[in-house]
């Protein structure tokens, strides 16, 4: 067993994790075999991206109505030729919650060209063409979660995605949902693009909450389960982790899951909502 592995299995006996972590493989199991759900996955996982994507943006701050970012992803009215800061985020969220369904089969193998790919699809349109899909470099570095403190510097920065690309791979052998979870906080905390870094590790908790099989149809939405917590919760649980204390990293994996439980439980009112029930 790696040092690694055994670190991150002696984390669920943290205060309430194991509990926390048992109860979100429990509600994405009841969403996997919902009758009506299973009837209309592509529908259902389509409306999970889109409520995803509005979820991610305002997470940033970037908050649009429902109905607006549905339209925009779906092509029935254009992104502004013009964006302001909002359009930015928003569409950068769009993107790269699109891209999770690409990079899906990709991740397991391959977890450094996902990361990028994700990134592209966020940061297209934010950044330089030539700090697109890749980590900061030299003296670049993220003024995104200054709460967090000063990432990391760049040259520490592989060091870094090497041991979220570990963690990555441990998916399926260690609860899924205790590895999206770091993965998912190591990217907020390192940031290790100059910008986009929020967006990519909310796209990259759903990816590996995909591929890893514990919501393989892509239905539930942990970000929406993030943002009804409200964003200073979020920022806080972030916080808590990056003090790299036991009650911090306990306190980050306990919210995350419950995210994730209340992302599988608001995908099962879609059926009524959207008039699937019949």
């Amino acid at each position: 067993m790696s040092d690694l592995r055994a670190a991150v299995l002696a984390l669920l006996e943290l205060d309430g994790v194991r509990a926390a972590v048992e109860q979100a493989r429990e509600a994405c199991t009841e969403l996997r075999w919902h009758e009506a759900l299973r009837r209309r996955i592509p529908e259902a996982a389509a409306e999970s991206r889109v409520r995803g994507a509005r979820a991610n943006a305002a997470l940033d701050g970037a908050e649009l109505p429902l109905d607006i970012v549905r339209d925009l992803v779906r092509g029935a009215c254009p992104w502004p030729e013009h964006p302001d800061p909002v359009d930015e985020v928003v569409r950068g969220a769009a993107q790269a919650t699109a891209e999770t369904e690409h990079v899906r089969g990709l991740l397991l193998r391959s977890p450094a060209q996902a990361l990028a790919r994700l990134h592209v699809a966020a940061a297209s349109g934010m950044l330089a063409a030539d700090q697109v899909g890749r980590p900061r470099q030299g003296s670049e570095t993220s003024r995104e979660y200054v709460d967090l403190g000063m990432p990391p510097a760049a040259d520490d920065v592989a060091t870094r995605l090497a041991g979220v690309a570990e963690l990555i791979g441990m998916a399926g052998d260690v609860p899924v949902a205790v590895i999206a979870s770091l993965v998912h906080a190591e990217i907020a905390v390192v940031r290790p693009f100059v910008r986009g870094n929020g967006l990519v590790a909310r796209a990259l908790e759903r990816t590996i909450v995909i591929a890893g099989g514990l919501d393989p149809t892509g239905v539930a939405v942990p970000e929406a389960g993030w943002l009804a917590g409200g964003g200073t919760a979020y920022l806080g649980a972030l916080t808590a982790y990056a003090s790299g204390t036991p009650n911090g990293v306990g306190l980050w994996l306990r919210q995350a899951a419950a995210a994730l439980s209340a992302g599988a439980r608001r995908a099962r009112e879609w059926p009524t909502q959207c008039g699937w029930a019949g």
